[in-house]
């Protein structure tokens, strides 16, 4: 079944392989505690499922599996050391729609039997590993930098994750203006302007899902968002 494998942790009660296939009801919570929720007061346990769901995270830890093809060269006494390498190249900053921004390889579980290619000398191996990945979701609150700003919205990145603000998601007192700062939002009063390569605090709003890539549509019009500092602070 469809879901979000719950948070990151050392040892977890009840951890879904990879995301999407966790179970959504039991997120995070272990089975025991469940039945023992469930059998001594059948409504706690919805207000305890309920609450985990309003506690959400975008890093999960995976497990994961990938064919790493090695050339004959690297056939060896450190065969072992340039596949984990050679994994690490290959999943490190990539992104997938459905496990999201692969950030780190934390632990290599299996390394796998190579099979020698015919024809080509190559050889493969289906390695399986831990790793761990960001995948932000609809609802989330981040902190980004202001990429690129024009009339209809600016443009803002948290680490690798990609976010449209649009014009009518700003402030109704912010004006769209290009003076010596270059295009830039600024308040009525003129005291909080949003710039290139300034930090804003950002509500995730829309998420749209592709194979190799997630982009999203925030908003800065609630309360405790918008500008964090400008571009020469600390």
């Amino acid at each position: 079944r469809g879901g979000r494998p719950g948070p990151i942790d050392p040892k977890p009660a009840w951890r879904g392989v990879v995301l999407g296939e966790g179970r959504e009801e039991g997120r995070g919570l272990a089975p025991t505690a469940a039945a023992a929720a469930h059998h001594q007061q059948p409504g706690r346990l919805l207000r305890l499922l309920h609450s985990r769901q309003e506690q959400t995270t975008m890093f999960f830890l995976l497990d994961m599996e990938r064919i790493v093809t090695l050339p004959p060269q690297h056939f060896g006494s450190g065969l072992r050391d340039v596949l984990h390498k050679q994994l690490v190249r290959e999943v490190e900053g990539t992104c997938s729609g459905k496990h999201g921004y692969i950030v780190s390889v934390t632990k290599i579980t299996d390394s796998g039997k190579g099979r020698v290619q015919v024809g080509t000398g190559k050889a493969t191996f289906h390695m399986k590993y831990q790793c761990v990945a960001f995948r932000p979701f609809k609802g989330e609150v981040l902190d980004c930098v202001v990429t690129q700003i024009t009339k209809l919205g600016f443009f803002a990145d948290a680490g690798p994750f990609a976010i449209f603000v649009s014009s009518s998601l700003i402030p109704d007192d912010y004006e769209f203006t290009s003076g010596d700062q270059g295009p830039c939002f600024t308040s009525g009063d003129q005291d909080v302007a949003i710039v290139r390569n300034c930090e804003v605090r950002v509500k995730v709003v829309g998420i749209r899902v592709d194979a190799t890539e997630i982009f999203g549509i925030g908003t800065i019009k609630e309360d405790y968002l918008g500008v964090l500092g400008g571009p020469d602070m600390s």
